[in-house]
């Protein structure tokens, strides 16, 4: 017994893996010319198995190689006819599908996925799958015409689109018509979009579109025609036309709600009124300038006022009085001649006017008078002297 449970516990992770680790894809896969396609390979993950390698290999007429492998290294295109056009997801577990662009008529062979596992007891187990590719030029199908997310009416203002698709090898080239009454065509566009900044009513009409490449003759294949309607602003907006560009923003020029039509799906927001606040700000904005002006102004008058208080003026000059007495001057004349000279009056006082030093300025200095005389003692002669 004890001998069949080891051999059950040594064959349980190769069991798994054999119910677990099968490499699923199809058997053909066709490709179109100048296209891409993906060459399925998948697997269902296992706990005890890590996968250490994934290799594909190709099989064509004259050559054979591998032109794709991953390790631990990293992954490596062994192919230079593939470098730039092959690659496999990472971080996809179970998922090492094979994706080829542009593809080219060389690129038909068979295929083959290789996965190699490491089990939990270092064994190794490999499984591969093969595919048969084929690349084919396939014509330009008959192109359909999307519209826009607002559909095929529209309102004035709005931007829309319309897209010609086909299927096909490229490269495929597109045209875009309007029909014109008596059954013309008029060119519009040579690109596969057409597309329409800010509808007009003018237009409003039938349109199709072309499709072509290389393939089949260069067979042209035309689409089925719409029609476009563009339709007029609601009555609302209709003053303000000119103010409800592609952005759907508009400046009224009254108080009263309007409601606005947006590009986005062409109807009006009645929960989306726009009034004359926009107005309201920019006067607002005007009398803030014009409030800063003024405290600029008068903080700066201010300012003059105050260097013009406190500032001294240089002219500025402080006298000095300095008073002598006209009797003592007369007493002197007594003595020194003998006689007595006639007082001289008040009014004939003579002032003399001198600059004291600035540093000085508050301090006025008296000199005693003098009277030595007899005589008025009210009538005195005044020098104004400098007091250095």
């Amino acid at each position: 017994m004890g001998m069949l449970v080891r051999a059950a516990v040594l064959m349980s992770p190769l069991l798994l893996c054999n119910a677990f680790l099968n490499l699923t894809g199809p058997n053909e896969i066709n490709g179109v010319w100048k296209g891409s396609t993906t060459l399925p390979c998948a697997y269902v993950p296992v706990k005890d198995f890590v996968q250490q390698t994934l290799v594909w290999m190709v099989v064509h007429d004259q050559s054979s190689g591998t032109i794709f492998r991953r390790d631990g290294s990293g992954d490596h295109i062994l192919l230079s006819e593939y470098r730039g056009r092959i690659s496999v997801l990472k971080d996809a577990p179970g998922n090492v599908s094979l994706h080829i662009q542009n593809l080219e008529i060389s690129d038909r062979g068979t295929y083959t996925c290789q996965v190699t596992w490491r089990a939990s007891n270092n064994s190794l187990m490999a499984r591969e799958t093969t595919m048969k590719v084929e690349v084919v030029k396939v014509a330009a199908t008959k192109p359909i015409i999307r519209a826009g997310e607002l559909g095929l009416t529209v309102p004035a203002g709005a931007r829309t689109s319309l897209t010609c698709v086909a299927d096909g090898s490229p490269p495929i080239s597109y045209r875009w018509f309007r029909r014109a009454p008596g059954g013309t065509a008029l060119l519009l566009s040579s690109r596969a979009e057409l597309a329409w900044e800010s509808l007009q009513p003018s237009d409003t009409g039938t349109y199709f579109c072309e499709a072509q490449n290389r393939v089949g003759a260069g067979a042209v294949q035309q689409s089925d025609a719409v029609e476009l309607t563009v339709t007029d602003l609601p009555t609302t907006t209709a003053a303000s036309r000119r103010d409800v560009g592609t952005s759907g923003t508009h400046h009224p020029a009254t108080d009263m709600p309007v409601t606005a039509v947006t590009p986005e799906n062409g109807v009006g927001y009645p929960e989306k009124n726009y009034t004359t606040q926009s107005f309201q700000r920019t006067h607002l904005s005007l009398y803030l300038v014009i409030l800063i002006a003024v405290v600029c102004s008068t903080v700066v008058f201010l300012v003059i006022f105050l260097i013009i208080c406190i500032r001294k003026p240089k002219e500025a000059q402080v006298y000095k009085v300095k008073c002598h007495n006209s009797r003592a001057v007369a007493s002197s004349r007594c003595e020194s001649t003998g006689h007595y000279e006639e007082d001289i009056p008040f009014s004939d006082n003579n002032y003399v006017m001198e600059p004291m030093e600035i540093k000085r300025s508050e301090e006025i200095n008296m000199r005693e008078n003098e009277y030595d005389c007899v005589g008025n003692t009210q009538e005195s002669e005044y020098e104004v002297g400098d007091t250095v």
